[in-house]
């Protein structure tokens, strides 16, 4: 079995009964979004295992092939041309094993939520979708549904009815709304179970973005470990 990701974890108690997996955008790394869980009301939630995941450093096509942290390559600013299928396949793969890891230290599926934040997003959407056993949740921030054309064929049974947040900001310059709300289009015709949020930002996260998130993580996570739900 190949090595896990290297990571940062943070337990918010003791005993750890759920966990999320989050993955960072492009150029940035896992403690991108580690100081945000001292931001979220968890009040409700089970003791939670963050686990911020640091993606490879590849060349990106986008970047004039520059070598940073990436998901995959980025080959035009239209996002869904030419993508990168082999790339995105090979991250899947690694964010299964960390999935899979998590089992293994005795966390069920459904107490796991993938999230992710711009190109992270789409490895969530992308890989979440698809997993063969029923996750808590799936976390889209800021990013898009990439290999579009291929999820009616390859999706899993086990997460048509899998909650999903999906959030974006109305002026965001990097993934444009448009791409978004396409992504989003096509998931709720295709059945998913979309909580859609837009906010006053550019490619970032919204103060109150902060507080919607939180309360998506009480329910799917409550529910998953059947405590109260706030």
């Amino acid at each position: 079995m190949a090595s896990l990701l290297p990571r940062i974890e943070i337990d918010t108690d003791d005993d750890p009964r759920a966990a999320v997996i989050w993955l960072h955008g492009l150029g940035a790394d896992g403690s991108d979004f580690a100081p945000l869980v001292g931001e979220l009301d968890l009040s409700a939630c089970p003791p939670i295992r963050f686990v911020f995941p640091h993606a490879p450093a590849m060349p990106v096509t986008l970047n004039g092939g520059y070598v940073m942290p990436a998901w995959y390559d980025i080959r035009g600013s239209a996002l869904v041309r030419e993508e990168d299928a082999t790339g995105i396949a090979r991250s899947a793969r690694a964010i299964e094993a960390l999935i899979d890891h998590e089992i293994q230290r005795g966390i069920p599926p459904h107490a796991i939520v993938l999230a992710g934040f711009s190109q992270g997003c789409a490895m969530a959407l992308h890989t979440g979708l698809r997993h063969p056993k029923r996750l808590a949740g799936i976390i889209a921030l800021s990013g898009y549904l990439p290999l579009a054309d291929t999820l009616n064929a390859e999706r899993s049974q086990a997460n048509l009815a899998t909650p999903i947040f999906m959030a974006h900001g109305e002026q965001d310059p990097v993934v444009a709304l448009d791409r978004a709300l396409a992504s989003h289009q096509q998931l709720t015709l295709q059945g998913y179970q979309v909580q859609w949020h837009a906010y006053d930002m550019e490619h970032s996260v919204h103060p109150r973005e902060v507080a919607d998130i939180a309360s998506f993580l009480r329910r799917v996570l409550g529910r998953a470990s059947g405590t109260s739900i706030a």
